[in-house]
């Protein structure tokens, strides 16, 4: 890679980020940025090779610092962001890229005109069951692409800053924009907030996309199970990936509806089809490792990655029409996307 690597936060998440850089990168991950103390203490701990610090501009004016791993709360996202890809380093940046879609383009453009790597952790773009529920999609084995249905549910962890969309839905729009190949169009959203005051806990979000195909997402910090499932519907097949499941991740459904030809009176005859369930074998993948892998990988050639900043501001984006129709009672609100975005071509069938 020709330098060195960086990691900026080490809290909730961070832990887990900072066991694949030291699986990963080994030594060549020489700097660890954390302002609490006790943080620091913990990693110097498990990775003695590691020079802590709590100030940013050390690391930042270290010549040998070639890419930084933002792993921060939301807010800061973008503020850390454009002071790294400003001192000239690559930057792999957690969900969300940032909490305004004008940041988001903002953090893209920069990167574009420096010739940096940016890339965004929407980390379930690397689940080998997305993937394959991906292929599924545009291979045309779903038929018509119909609606998906996220469920992202737990009792915790609560957060007092960003609602529980801004927390956990990134993946869930991240996941219906991949699937679906093509940009948001509108979002409607519900929420209540029984917890704090301040924040939605419970969210019910339906995203619209070409073609008429619906994502619906719920995501809750209170809830009595755990639950992290997403189902796809399809005119011939149905896919169910089940993040909790040891067992079987993908499971395909050939069930459908089929539709006949209209009776004696005219009205449409529908045959249900409940066919055969099996569940395609996947490869043994931690996604979080992969997605460090491949900003690596695209540090040291130069490539765009898959998940760049465009993709972070699809997201934002949906985020923030999400916002708008909270405070508009559920209406239906636009995604705003910025003509230097593009659009993904749609592989909906």
């Amino acid at each position: 890679m020709g330098g060195c690597v960086a990691q900026v936060g080490y809290g909730y998440w961070g832990h887990n980020q900072a066991r694949n850089l030291n699986t990963l990168a080994g030594r060549s991950w020489r700097y660890l940025v954390e302002p609490v103390a006790q943080r620091r203490a913990q990693a110097a701990a498990l990775y003695p090779h590691l020079r802590t610090t709590d100030s940013l501009d050390e690391m930042l004016t270290a010549p040998d610092v070639v890419a930084v791993v933002i792993v921060t709360p939301a807010a800061t996202h973008a503020p850390l962001a454009r002071r790294v890809l400003d001192a000239g380093k690559h930057v792999l940046v957690e969900k969300p890229l940032a909490l305004r879609t004008a940041d988001a383009v903002d953090l893209t453009e920069r990167a574009e005109r420096a010739g940096l790597v940016l890339m965004v952790g929407h980390t379930f773009e690397f689940v080998p069951a997305i993937q394959r529920m991906r292929d599924f999609v545009v291979d045309g084995e779903v038929g018509d692409l119909l609606y998906l249905h996220a469920q992202r549910l737990n009792l915790g962890r609560i957060q007092q800053d960003i609602n529980a969309f801004w927390s956990i839905g990134p993946h869930d729009v991240s996941i219906a924009n991949y699937l679906t190949g093509a940009d948001p169009q509108w979002v409607s959203a519900r929420g209540a907030r029984y917890l704090n005051q301040d924040v939605e806990d419970v969210i019910f979000v339906t995203v619209g996309y070409p073609g008429g195909v619906l994502a619906h997402m719920h995501v809750s910090w209170l809830d009595p199970t755990k639950t992290r499932r997403t189902t796809v519907v399809g005119s011939k097949r149905m896919l169910v990936y089940d993040d909790l499941d040891t067992e079987a991740k993908l499971r395909v459904f050939d069930k459908g509806a089929d539709r006949l030809a209209a009776d004696a009176y005219g009205a449409w005859q529908y045959r249900l089809r409940d066919g055969a369930m099996y569940a395609p074998a996947l490869p043994m993948v931690e996604p979080l490792a992969a997605q460090l892998s491949h900003f690596l990988d695209c540090v040291h050639s130069g490539h765009k990655p898959r998940v760049d900043g465009w993709n972070g501001v699809r997201v934002v984006a949906a985020l923030e029409a999400a916002d708008a129709s909270l405070r508009a009672d559920g209406a239906r609100t636009p995604v705003r996307l910025p003509a230097a975005a593009g659009r993904l071509d749609s592989e909906v069938r």
